[in-house]
């Protein structure tokens, strides 16, 4: 079972800055995490909040409820929450980062992840297929 956990903004995917994030809704999202999931013989859940400390509270709480990877996307909290940082690091399952846009080519700000280096990998800028690609990797790192 697999968690897909979307922080800030990312309920405006859609309207918000389509030029950079496209015009697909997170409720397009979350419906293609579930058929990538049902392809990967993975049920997927997923959450988005914009609230920090609820993020943190389903990292924490991942395991317990049986939760074997994490797909993440902090957001702008990539660049500078040492809390979500800490939050995986202080926890057992796997958790990949996904971004939509490719970080590296934006704002200078948005170069810095505090989040990757305690994250088992990161990708960026492949849209929506970034997700699945996560997914993958965390089926695999089962295998």
């Amino acid at each position: 079972m697999l968690l897909v956990v979307n922080g800030p903004n990312l309920n405006r995917l859609g309207l918000r800055e389509p030029g950079v994030y496209g015009s697909q809704t997170l409720e397009d999202l979350e419906r293609q995490c579930d058929a990538w999931g049902a392809e990967l013989g993975q049920a997927v859940t997923c959450r988005q909040s914009n609230y920090e400390g609820q993020l943190i509270e389903w990292i924490h709480e991942a395991e317990e409820h049986g939760f074997t990877g994490i797909v993440l996307n902090p957001g702008a909290l990539t660049h500078y929450s040492y809390a979500l940082r800490d939050a995986i690091a202080g926890q057992r399952v796997p958790v990949i980062e996904v971004h939509i846009s490719n970080v590296d080519a934006r704002e200078e700000f948005r170069h810095k992840s505090v989040t990757a280096a305690v994250c088992r990998g990161k990708i960026s800028g492949l849209g929506f297929l970034g997700y699945r690609l996560g997914l993958e990797a965390l089926v695999e790192g089962q295998e």
